[in-house]
C-alpha cells in the first residue's frame, strides 16, 4: 500500500491503523488509566503552550517518519511547525509521549523509539509506564546522540519549546489514577528478558 492509498484508506475507517513501510496495523483500544494519563499530559501542555506558537495534540494526529516510511499515532505530541487545520499528520513534532500498554509496550520501546529518533527536529521521546509511576525520557543531546533518564514519583521534567520552558511532573501525569508511589512488582508491560 502506498502512502497516498493509506491516507485515503484511513479516512474511511472506524478504527485507527498505523502504517509501516507499506503495511498497515490495526490499533487496539486503551484502558481508562491510559486515557486519563494521556489527557493529564495534554491538558497540562495545552495550558502552558498557550500563545507560544506550539500546540499539543492527542491520539488522532499521526506522526509521519519519512526516514522509515511510517505513520504512527502517538498518545500526545507537541508540534511548533506551521499550523494546517486540515492536516491529519505532522512530520515535525518536537516532543512525543507514548503511554505503554501490554499490547504496545515492546513496539513503543523498540520500533517506535528507533523510528522517532530519526525525526530531525525531535528533541525528546517520553515513554510513560502504566504499571508504575515511571517515565523514561529519551532526549537528543546531539544529532544522533541520545541520553535516557528514568523519572519517578516526585520528579519533574523541563521541556523547552516556543521560547519557554514547560514544566511537567510525574505525579501530574498520574493524577487521579490511584497509582501508588511504589512500583507494583507483579505487573509489567510485556517485560522481556534477554540472556547473553
Amino acid at each position: 500500500m502506498t502512502v497516498e492509498e493509506y491516507l485515503l484508506f484511513e479516512e474511511s475507517q472506524e478504527v485507527r491503523h498505523e502504517y509501516v513501510n507499506g503495511r498497515i496495523f490495526q490499533m487496539t483500544g486503551g484502558t481508562a488509566a491510559h486515557n486519563l494519563m494521556s489527557l493529564n499530559i495534554a491538558a497540562s501542555l495545552k495550558t502552558q503552550l498557550k500563545g507560544s506558537g506550539c500546540r499539543a495534540y492527542m491520539t488522532d494526529i499521526k506522526v509521519r517518519v519519512e526516514a522509515t516510511n511510517s505513520f504512527y499515532y502517538p498518545d500526545v505530541i507537541i508540534d511548533c511547525g506551521t499550523f494546517d487545520r486540515s492536516s491529519v499528520f505532522t512530520a515535525s513534532p518536537i516532543f512525543i509521549f507514548e503511554v505503554l500498554s501490554r499490547s504496545t509496550a515492546s513496539t513503543d520501546r523498540r520500533e517506535k523509539l528507533l523510528a522517532y529518533q530519526q525525526i530531525p527536529g525531535l528533541e525528546a521521546y517520553l515513554i510513560v509506564h502504566q504499571s508504575r509511576k515511571r517515565v523514561d525520557v529519551y532526549r537528543r543531546e546531539h544529532e544522533d546522540d541520545w541520553s535516557v533518564q528514568e523519572l519517578g514519583s516526585g520528579d519533574d521534567m523541563d521541556l523547552s519549546c516556543g521560547g519557554r520552558t514547560i514544566k511537567l511532573s510525574v505525579d501530574e501525569i498520574y493524577e487521579d489514577t490511584n497509582m501508588e508511589s511504589s512500583p507494583d512488582l507483579q505487573v509489567r508491560e510485556n517485560a522481556e528478558v534477554y540472556l547473553y
